[in-house]
């Protein structure tokens, strides 16, 4: 059975900073790429950003770029999401998601597997 599951999320105020991490099991992690997502009160989800199998490759919103760093250990199957400069507009629930659809593919459609989310709140 394939679960992810995220932790990490919480409240912040503007300005700081939340790493988000992801525990994947039950599938061959590096045949997977990996990518975040996140769905804000009332919002459609949004891709933010994804990363290849083995880290060479990285995509990013341009409403994150410059800002969340993605990153992944496939020895210990995790994924992590950095995110700094946080602010008020990042409230969400979070994703992290796998899948082996083409990296550069942000579609939430090429991702079979999926997480429970874990809410990021930020405060102004």
């Amino acid at each position: 059975q394939v679960q992810l599951i995220e932790s990490g999320g919480g409240l912040v105020q503007a300005g700081g900073s939340l790493r988000l991490s992801c525990a994947a099991s039950g599938l061959t992690f590096n045949n997977y790429k990996v990518g975040w997502f996140r769905q804000a009160p009332g919002k459609e989800r949004e891709w933010i950003a994804s990363m290849s199998r083995y880290s060479a490759i990285t995509y990013y919103a341009d409403s994150v770029k410059g800002r969340f760093t993605i990153s992944r250990d496939n020895v210990k199957n995790m994924v992590y999401l950095q995110m700094n400069s946080l602010k008020p507009e990042d409230t969400a629930v979070y994703y992290c998601a796998g899948g082996q659809g083409a990296v550069w593919k942000a579609g939430a459609e090429t991702y079979e597997y999926w997480g429970q989310g874990t809410q990021v709140t930020v405060s102004s």
